[in-house]
């Protein structure tokens, strides 16, 4: 009896050993070690089709990132900027092909950044979900933010192009709905001037009663503010009429995401719902809109050509 006693607590302290020991490595590998693309030398963007990789943030060479771009040939400096913000498939590249014909259209220079991560299956956190907060549960500082990369990327953009706009535009559409609509409100101060975002999975409700990603618990210690000053903001929710399909890509169905709603469409609406009814109780000022686009489900090319409406006014 003593025997097996000894040699269950042996097994225990390793396993113990095995677990403290993953968990540091995971840790490790995603928040310490240097990773990302390597850099590209510094220069102005090309004409049409074109990539750079930068540093993601700002006082950091821990992380960079890889930055697609199309500039049209009529495009000038003061026409319009857009990011574009990929899907869970982290498929940026795709994402510009769909937005080409439009930008030459109107005249848009267009920004697609790629938030790559091998482990992007099992984590959301780092991308749609801001990386406010690591896999581990550790709150990042504000300047490893994804979203403060957007602004280290604008500034690039800015600095070695001669570009003095002082404002850009954001769309998104899927896990880029749900980055786009929480850059918003946890960082209104952000230089966006219009943003979409397009059939998200599921949304930040502002209530701070609720844990994030599903409500603002613990995000800020000024959430009312926060709000405030992004419901000033532009923001588009962009729905697909029949986007009423959970089957399709990626959706989460956690307890307090079927709260939201059973599918995008009713997530979406439910969500425009509560800001509304906040804005009014708050006499706050709402310059938020919804719109139902008729006939596309889940689909961002779709999307992205009924988006370009609230870029080019």
């Amino acid at each position: 009896m003593i025997h097996i006693s000894k040699t269950l607590k042996k097994v225990l302290l390793l396993l113990v050993f095995l677990i403290v020991f993953l968990l540091i490595s995971g840790y490790t590998y995603l928040y310490v070690l240097p990773k990302g693309p390597d850099l590209t030398e510094t220069r102005s963007l090309k004409s049409e089709s074109d990539s750079f990789v930068m540093y993601a943030y700002k006082n950091s060479q821990r992380k960079s990132i890889r930055v697609w771009t199309y500039k049209p040939e009529a495009w000038k400096n003061e026409d319009k900027i857009l990011f574009v913000m990929h899907g869970g498939g982290r498929n940026a590249d795709d994402y510009l092909e769909a937005w080409k014909q439009i930008a030459e259209e109107h005249k848009i220079l267009i920004v697609a950044p790629e938030f790559e991560n091998k482990f992007s299956r099992y984590t959301t956190n780092d991308y749609q979900e801001g990386n406010l907060i690591t896999f581990f549960g550790v709150k990042n500082p504000k300047e490893e933010w994804a979203y403060t990369v957007i602004e280290n990327i604008f500034d690039y953009i800015k600095a070695y192009n001669n570009i003095t706009n002082n404002t850009y535009d954001i769309f998104g559409h899927s896990a880029g709905g749900q980055f786009v609509h929480r850059m918003l409100i946890l960082m209104p101060e952000a230089r966006i001037d219009n943003a979409i975002a397009a059939n998200a999975g599921f949304y930040t409700f502002p209530n701070e009663n609720l844990e994030y990603p599903y409500g603002m618990k613990n995000t800020s210690s000024s959430i009312n503010d926060k709000l405030r000053e992004a419901f000033k903001k532009n923001l588009i929710i962009l729905l697909g009429e029949n986007d009423n399909d959970p089957k399709l890509g990626t959706f989460r169905t956690t307890e307090p995401a079927m709260e939201q709603g059973r599918n995008r469409l009713e997530r979406g609406s439910n969500f425009f719902k509560k800001a509304s009814q906040l804005a009014v109780e708050k006499s706050w000022q709402f310059n938020w809109k919804i719109d139902t686009v008729l006939k596309v489900g889940h689909d961002y090319k779709k999307m992205s050509a009924n988006a370009v409406k609230y870029i080019s006014r």
